[in-house]
């Protein structure tokens, strides 16, 4: 858990996280009622359309940099690419606001750990909201912070996770949030998720960023970039494209 922290908060206001940290535990904003109900997915893949920026061709990490600049630091190999534990967050050079995501994520199909700890990885969008990765086939976990969530935000309406091993997809609508000029919230950021073509959220509305510790809470920007995390386990990644809408 300390190191989803750690790759969580640096992608996050310091001012908001430090209202936090002293008058909460992680596990206050933990929900683990409702359990999503679990089902099986069908076997399509999508293929970029002739508008979409690609994110990741398979051959290299050009258009990713690591979180503080410089290289990424993640395997690429036979189209894939892997993080690599210790390398840090990597995320996209080109930043971006409104869009529609297409991406395709593998846990690994050695089972290893339990609840948080197996297979995590997520996708931030706008590096400030993150969408969870986990090995969530037959392992609980909070259902706020299980796959198809919107991390400890939003429970997925149903579990649609295939077996470790398996190429997974996320299909993701986003509106991005938009500020007044005195920093306030005029509206906030929505999403429509598909996982493995299942809809897991429904045009939800977010609270704010993602926070490990305390409630969240929204900071003003404009766009910014996908991020991917690395929290300790082998995940890969494959298939990456982006249209701004």
């Amino acid at each position: 858990m300390r190191t989803l922290l750690f790759a969580a908060c640096t992608l996050l206001s310091a001012t908001a996280l430090a209202q936090n940290n002293g008058q909460m535990k992680p596990e206050e904003t933990e929900v683990w009622e409702p359990v999503p109900k679990v089902i099986t997915p069908g076997t399509e893949v999508l293929t970029a359309p002739s508008d979409a920026i690609i994110l990741f061709n398979g051959k290299n990490l050009d258009n990713w940099e690591a979180e503080k600049g410089g290289p990424a630091q993640w395997e690429v190999k036979n189209d894939i690419m892997t993080v690599v534990k210790g390398t840090g967050v990597i995320k996209t050079k080109q930043q971006f606001e409104d869009f529609q995501l297409h991406i395709e994520w593998r846990t690994p199909a050695e089972v290893k750990g339990e609840s948080q700890g197996r297979g995590n990885s997520g996708i931030f969008m706008q590096e400030y909201y993150e969408l969870q990765v986990l090995d969530n086939y037959n392992n609980r976990t909070y259902s706020n912070g299980q796959a198809g969530s919107f991390y400890k935000q939003r429970i997925p309406l149903v579990n649609a996770c295939k077996k470790p091993g398996e190429w997974q997809t996320y299909d993701v609508i986003w509106t991005a949030p938009r500020f007044n000029e005195d920093g306030s919230l005029k509206s906030p950021a929505r999403a429509t998720v598909l996982q493995n073509g299942v809809l897991v959220q429904n045009n939800v509305e977010l609270d704010g960023s993602t926070q490990y510790i305390g409630k969240p809470s929204y900071v003003k920007h404009g766009p910014k970039s996908i991020a991917l995390q690395d929290h300790g386990n082998p995940v890969s990644y494959r298939n990456i494209w982006i249209r701004s809408l």
